[in-house]
């Protein structure tokens, strides 16, 4: 089982970055995936989650109509879509599934910074 995240970066205040989560060694496209972020010297935060069949997303009210999570199966991968980034925003991103019972990846940093 593994969970790989990448496409972070730095970004500006306001910006944009996506980042992917490519999963291997499951069955995917049965589990609802989450992305969860944590911030320097903080706990672990919930970001959003899309269920199983893409029908339904939930997002955490600080990016709520600035992330959005789309998932394709096929490619067994799940991306966070980031938009109109904020310094609040730094963080690393993990994705893992909904009951956070597969392995941490190593995430992915993500710094918003002018």
């Amino acid at each position: 089982v593994q969970l790989v995240e990448s496409g972070g970066g730095l970004a500006q205040p306001g910006g944009s970055l996506r980042l992917s989560c490519v999963a291997s060694g499951f069955p995917f496209s049965q589990r609802i995936m989450t992305w969860v972020r944590q911030a320097p010297g903080k706990g672990l935060e919930w970001v959003a989650k899309i269920y199983h069949d893409g029908s339904l997303t939930y997002y955490a009210d600080s990016v709520k109509g600035r992330f959005t999570i789309p998932r394709d199966d096929a490619r067994h991968m799940t991306l966070l879509q980031m938009t109109r980034l904020n310094p609040e925003d730094t963080a690393v991103y993990f994705c893992n599934s909904d009951d956070y019972r597969l392995p941490f990846g190593q995430g992915t940093q993500v710094t918003v910074s002018s």
